[in-house]
């Protein structure tokens, strides 16, 4: 038998008995994997498989939470096309009046039925591209269109009776090197006024606007005089040819355009062309003053001339010469380092118009007949410049058309004026100017709503109303 001298002790633990990190959670692994250890280089490659499948759970996570929280959000109507019009060529503009879809293709114009998609006539007579249609419902089963082509001609159409009926080209002239391209043009709301911003190429000659007078009363009473003038035009609804159709009988009918000899200038309905009321030219640059005394220029005012636009002064051009010499020997430095550059080269001075109903602002003169819901003026602003010039489409007969009209007002502004925006109602009239500031102006009551200020460095292009 063996017996204990000494009472029974623990001994104190040695730093070779302490537990591995990878020990650690020894109790949850497999207890068969401890013998199974993999050499090199296959635990390397347990790695990188390991590796990627962590990976790829992270990326599934992920995405299950984006579309968890895509789920939450309002989801948007899908709009699928319930019908297409099917045309011959290339469709490059559209405009919508009544119901009718009127298409600039290629090789003339085509109008479309909303109701079913059908094409019920189509004008072809000079094979031209039209890039541009502007169109409005004048009633009575009537429509006035304004199309431009290629060349920069302006066509003036009447559709009456599912017929197009050629009016006027608004800019055409014998002369080809004199010829001008329209840069904008615009249909007033009922289609009572129409403006056409137009520019020679090619030439020195500035940018000048007109404005016209459309006699949709007379084009109703000229029509129902002579109802069988558009028989003759080239407006003929065509379907494919029976071997086509054979051919490919899963598709839609065609509708092609008709030839017609008929030459463009030629008319057989002969409507009341447009009157023009304005030709409006960019502002004068402002130079050194010509009279001698302040008595001269207000002698000029008493004429009718507008102080607004600031030719009226008494600064002499020497004057001015000697403000530009001090202002550039004083901020040399702040000009040589933003890397001031002069050029010769004059900036496009285009414009920009809206039609605008009366108001306090336009106040309209008891001899001019005002009618509810037809423009009484128009506004319009240059490029580059202060002012915003308001015209009346009235003009007193005592005025030539081809003079340059003065503004009956004139809004200076601190900057000049980037875009302007109308509403729909033609109450509210916004400005944009290029120091990034926003004025919104109700022309009923005739002062300004709000005035906002865009952050530094930031030029606004466009501005509409929603």
């Amino acid at each position: 038998a063996y017996t204990w001298k000494h009472p029974l002790e623990i001994p104190p633990p040695s730093e070779k008995d302490w537990l591995k990190d990878e020990e650690e959670d020894f109790f949850l692994q497999d207890p068969d994997r401890k013998c199974d250890a993999l050499p090199q280089p296959f635990r390397m490659v347990n790695k990188l498989v390991m590796l990627v499948f962590e990976n790829a759970m992270e990326i599934i996570e992920r995405r299950e939470m984006l579309r968890d929280a895509q789920k939450l959000k309002v989801q948007p109507t899908k709009c699928f096309p319930t019908a297409e019009f099917q045309v011959s060529g290339r469709a490059n503009c559209l405009a919508v009046s009544g119901e009718y879809v009127f298409v600039g293709l290629s090789v003339g114009l085509a109008a479309f039925k909303v109701s079913d998609c059908t094409e019920v006539c189509a004008w072809d007579a000079v094979k031209t591209e039209i890039c541009t249609i502007h169109a409005s419902d004048l009633g009575n089963e009537r429509h006035v269109l304004l199309a431009v082509d290629e060349m920069g001609l302006v066509w003036l159409f009447c559709f009456h009776k599912e017929s197009f009926l050629l009016v006027k080209i608004l800019n055409e002239t014998e002369d080809i090197s004199k010829r001008s391209t329209c840069v904008e043009v615009v249909l007033s709301p009922g289609g009572d006024y129409a403006g056409v911003l137009l520019q020679v190429q090619g030439h020195s000659t500035k940018p000048w606007l007109e404005i016209y007078r459309l006699p949709k009363d007379s084009w109703l009473k000229e029509m129902e005089k002579n109802p069988g003038a558009s028989s003759g035009l080239s407006c003929r609804e065509r379907r494919s040819s029976s071997t086509s159709a054979a051919q490919d009988s899963s598709k839609a009918d065609v509708f092609l355009l008709q030839e017609s000899p008929l030459s463009a200038n030629k008319c057989d309905a002969k409507l009341s062309v447009p009157v023009l009321l304005l030709k409006v030219r960019p502002p004068k640059p402002i130079t050194g003053s010509s009279f001698k005394s302040p008595l001269d220029a207000l002698k000029k005012v008493d004429d009718g001339s507008m102080l607004g636009l600031g030719y009226n002064h008494l600064i002499k051009e020497s004057q001015w010469e000697l403000q530009e010499a001090i202002f550039r020997s004083t901020y040399r430095k702040y000009l040589e380092a933003e890397g001031e550059r002069e050029s010769k080269e004059e900036i496009p001075r285009y414009a920009t118009f809206h039609f605008l109903l009366p108001s306090r602002i336009l106040q309209v003169g008891p001899e001019m007949k005002v009618q509810p819901g037809v423009p009484a003026g128009i506004s319009v602003h240059w490029n580059g410049n202060h002012n915003l010039c308001l015209y009346l489409l009235e003009c007193p007969l005592k005025e030539k058309v081809d003079s340059d009209p003065k503004p009956d007002i004139v809004w200076p502004c601190a900057a000049p004026i980037a875009c302007s925006a109308v509403s729909s109602c033609s109450r509210y009239l916004a400005v944009a100017c290029e120091d990034a500031t926003i004025t919104i102006w109700d022309k009923q009551l005739g002062y300004p709503l709000s005035v906002t200020a865009i952050l530094e460095e930031r030029l606004i292009r466009t501005i509409c109303f929603l």
